[in-house]
């Protein structure tokens, strides 16, 4: 910070000049005639002031403790969170990329998840606000999670929707350890297990293909800036790996469109990549949407889609 100079106070001298006087008229004249505010024009509320923009050993003292106390932003981890989504099949899960504090991404995830924190809109979270603690000890192989009062699931949530909240926990923790699909999930109350929203301990992640939305766009994410072209990621189960994707603009109309194929369609989700050319479209707000093959023809309940909203630059 660049402190001012001090303000430089006027002076007027009156002297009379007399001979061998004059040295000392000079001399009187600087040291009793300081201005004041009712005499000089000059004075202004700011010269008034001029004290305090004076350096002081204050300030310095002010200023070099801000710049110490100043906090270094932790470094930070990107990580997979799972929320939920509605589908044809119903409600399934969804990964989301977020970033975390490197020192204990555990810890960020599961705030993410009780707290809603997804940016798509498309996404909840069922995971009650305060039902875990976001930590998880490891323990003969397994997790245990310590859990508040929600042994019960509470009277506006249903069974199924129980079992997803667990997977949902279950899959981020999974997710952000990089942990073995097998090892079961233990919730605690003090030291006693229980049930976590009426669900038993010991649980284990179940089946991709039984939990997750069959297509999710990991990149871009939510709200993200584009231009010219850029890779869109994700993971997907869908017929024959046939992985479709469109742009559309504000009114829903399809302005590009394509496909692109995963690396597997049938035991679970496999990724998959696609070149997007958004060269030709005017600036603004655009919807990129990825979807699963639909090999009924509109017969059955319809394509699974992930759409994340893209801003053309």
């Amino acid at each position: 910070m660049h402190l001012p100079h001090p303000a430089r106070r006027g002076r007027r001298t009156t002297a009379v000049v007399s001979g061998a006087l004059l040295a000392l008229a000079l001399l009187a004249g600087c040291a009793d005639d300081e201005p004041t505010d009712a005499d000089d024009p000059a004075s202004t509320p700011a010269s008034e002031t001029s004290d305090a923009s004076e350096p002081t050993d204050a300030a310095s003292t002010g200023s070099s403790s801000a710049t110490e106390d100043t906090e270094i932003p932790e470094e930070t981890v990107s990580v997979e969170v799972f929320f939920v989504g509605d589908t044809p099949r119903g409600p399934r899960l969804f990964a989301e990329q977020h970033a975390v504090e490197a020192g204990d991404p555990v810890k960020g995830a599961i705030n993410l998840l009780t707290s809603g924190g997804a940016k798509d809109p498309d996404y909840r979270s069922l995971v009650p606000d305060g039902s875990v603690a976001p930590q998880v000890n490891e323990d003969n192989g397994g997790y245990v999670i310590d859990i508040g009062d929600f042994t019960e699931r509470p009277a506006d949530m249903t069974k199924a929707q129980a079992r997803l909240a667990v997977q949902q926990l279950v899959y981020t923790v999974l997710s952000v350890t990089d942990g073995d699909r097998d090892r079961p999930f233990t919730f605690h109350v003090g030291h006693d297990p229980e049930p976590y929203l009426g669900v038993p301990s010991g649980v284990q992640a179940a089946p991709e293909l039984d939990v997750r939305g069959l297509v999710n766009v990991l990149s871009p994410v939510e709200d993200e800036t584009v231009s010219g072209s850029f890779t869109a990621e994700g993971l997907a189960s869908s017929f024959e790996a046939t992985v479709p994707w469109e742009v559309r603009d504000a009114s829903g109309a399809v302005v590009v469109d394509g496909f692109t194929t995963a690396e597997g369609w049938i035991e679970r989700l496999y990724p998959w990549t696609a070149k997007v050319d958004v060269s030709s479209l005017e600036p603004g707000e655009y919807t990129f949407v990825a979807m699963t093959d639909d090999p009924s023809g509109g017969e059955g309940g319809g394509p699974t889609e992930d759409t994340k909203t893209i801003v053309v630059e």
